[in-house]
């Protein structure tokens, strides 16, 4: 993996990820395909979004359909029919939030599947081997991401392990050629205890991986929290390499962290809006099934060119939504996929135009 910054404008920046398969410019906005599929699109539509990479989990594929039968059918790209990158979450997260059961030791997490309620070990060995059986162009290291509120000691320990735990994925990676071409990024811990970031960003920059991610932010914390900590992270993070703000969807929080340099960016906001009926436009947020919109002959977003907004009115986006027509969350996804495509975009020009805070200004009071 090779990253090039090719303009900044204050703090922040666009660049150039250039993959195995395919380039992704920075700032991005990466789809969630948890499943191996961005919900209700197909891999057309997610290109025809402009969508360069997408984001798959680790821990939702190991369990289903399993790791050895994707690597069986070709690994992920063809599994799913995306030829363009992929980065897999580790599956810390979701182990934390989704397992019944979980006892975490240094080796490892033991878990009960959401799914069944059958018994797993998770390492951080097994963690790179389930990723190089996807082949996924970016793995992530696995880590501890304690919830919030959460107490110094508690958070502390959770460093600790997340810094042993990259180790550990950071040889397992290097001892298996078939993972040679893959990047691996490190995953900085710490909640909302400064000292605390600093200590797990100390401990990973000395293990010198491809990329660096923040995780643990949008956990429950307060907005402010999560700004304090984009811009505590921001400064700290390596220059030459791509920064990861995790799980992070709303878009002036998007914003706000491209001003504080970061560069890549993922959430299931825009698709599970979409599917319950609430879509970005130019204007702000809005929910499709309002009696307003119920004889509404003009487009979602007038200023948008997508499929939906291209092709049909917001009295019919309605109807199909209260009629609870699949097309209703096809139609909804294709729009906010492509809105959100195109506000990076438009984000990225004006970085390289030199009129970042014009574009800041332009959106921020806008209500989303």
């Amino acid at each position: 993996m090779n990253f090039t910054i090719l303009k900044k404008d204050g703090a922040a920046r666009t660049g150039l990820i250039e993959t195995e398969n395919g380039a992704i410019h920075t700032p991005a906005f990466m789809p969630v395909g948890t499943n191996a599929t961005v919900k209700a699109l197909g891999p057309d539509e997610l290109k025809g979004a402009g969508a360069e990479i997408i984001l798959s989990n680790t821990y939702h594929l190991y369990l289903r359909p399993g790791h050895g039968l994707i690597k069986n059918l070709g690994g992920l790209h063809r599994f799913m029919c995306w030829d363009r990158p992929i980065l897999t979450d580790s599956g810390g997260f979701q182990v934390y939030s989704l397992a019944l059961l979980r006892k975490i030791t240094d080796e490892g997490v033991e878990f009960q599947s959401h799914i069944d309620g059958s018994t797993h070990f998770m390492t951080p060995e097994l963690a790179i081997e389930i990723q190089a059986s996807l082949g996924s162009d970016i793995f992530m290291a696995f880590d501890e991401c304690p919830p919030w509120p959460v107490t110094h000691g508690e958070v502390q320990k959770a460093v600790r392990r997340t810094a042993l735990w990259a180790l550990k994925c950071l040889e397992k990676k290097k001892s298996m050629p078939e993972a040679g071409k893959s990047a691996l990024f490190g995953i900085i811990q710490g909640g909302s205890y400064e000292d605390l970031r600093r200590e797990s960003l100390e401990g990973l920059l000395e293990m010198d991986f491809e990329g660096y991610a923040v995780g643990g932010v949008s956990v429950g914390e307060p907005k402010g929290e999560m700004w304090k900590t984009m811009h505590l992270m921001g400064p700290l993070l390596p220059t030459a390499k791509p920064r990861y703000l995790m799980g992070i969807g709303d878009l002036k929080d998007c914003m706000e962290a491209v001003g504080a340099g970061f560069d890549m960016f993922d959430c299931v906001m825009p698709t599970r809006n979409a599917r319950n009926g609430t879509l970005f436009t130019s204007e702000g947020r809005i929910s499709i099934k309002r009696t307003e919109f119920k004889e509404d002959p003009s487009p979602l977003d007038a200023r948008c060119n997508c499929y939906t907004c291209t092709h049909f009115s917001r009295g019919y986006l309605r109807h199909l939504f209260l009629s609870k027509e699949i097309l209703s969350m096809r139609l909804n996804t294709i729009h906010n996929t492509h809105f959100y495509q195109e506000f990076f975009r438009k984000m990225r020009e004006s970085i390289t135009e030199g009129r970042f805070l014009e574009f800041r200004r332009q959106w921020e009071t806008v209500e989303w």
